[in-house]
């Protein structure tokens, strides 16, 4: 049975009362992932909604020579795959796991009743589109203002999160996809922190070491 405390932590189901709540309950299903496995495709008929219960889920675009950027990185308690419910449009980018993954799965269906039941609902939908519509102009700014080793230093420490040691959870392909540039230039501007102090690494660990330094060159 799907853990309601992490519906009541996402945005679109917070304000749902407890008979409503176990209606979309009732309608979930855990799905258990390798790494690897594809959760959908981009331009997939969407019928589902997903809700990260552990693990990372990449939310990436492929160019038409295959080329990958990651536009967002998903962790326990992360909600996506929810646009197709209000546009009905195909799904606008590939979703698969990085690690092992349970991910919980909600039909569209029964969440589309809701809210043909109460329209007030939508203001929680409106609230967490506005947030969504907030990250992405962020990260448009990144990509305008911030150079490459710029944007690597914020991804450092947005995967480092409160911690000064983190394992990165991807591959070093991925963290390119996830900053917008090579892997040469990612992986140049990472020698380049650890050559000025701010970082250590030891395989795919790392310990920031001064994290004034690096915060300042992320913006």
């Amino acid at each position: 049975m799907p853990d309601t405390t992490l519906f009541r932590e996402t945005t679109l189901f917070a304000s749902l009362d407890d008979g409503a709540l176990a209606t979309i309950v009732d309608a979930s299903t855990d799905r258990e992932l390798l790494r690897g496995d594809v959760i959908f495709r981009e331009d997939d008929e969407p019928d589902e909604l997903f809700i990260v219960k552990s693990g990372r889920i990449a939310i990436a675009n492929k160019s038409f020579d295959r080329r990958e950027s990651m536009v967002a990185l998903m962790e326990p308690g992360d909600l996506f795959g929810e646009m197709g419910l209000f546009d009905g449009h195909g799904r606008s980018a590939e979703a698969r796991a990085l690690e092992t993954s349970v991910v919980i799965a909600v039909s569209y269906e029964p969440v589309r009743q809701l809210y043909e039941d109460d329209p007030t609902l939508l203001w929680r939908v409106i609230e967490m589109l506005a947030g969504r519509l907030r990250n992405m102009d962020a990260a448009l700014a990144d990509s305008v203002f911030l150079d490459v080793t710029g944007r690597t230093a914020k991804r450092l420490l947005d995967l480092a999160g409160e911690s000064d040691e983190f394992s990165l959870p991807i591959t070093q392909e991925e963290l390119a996809g996830m900053v917008g540039a090579s892997r040469e230039r990612v992986n140049k501007a990472i020698a380049q922190f650890i050559r000025l102090g701010w970082i250590e690494q030891i395989d795919r660990t790392y310990r920031i070491t001064n994290r004034e330094q690096l915060t300042i060159r992320s913006r």
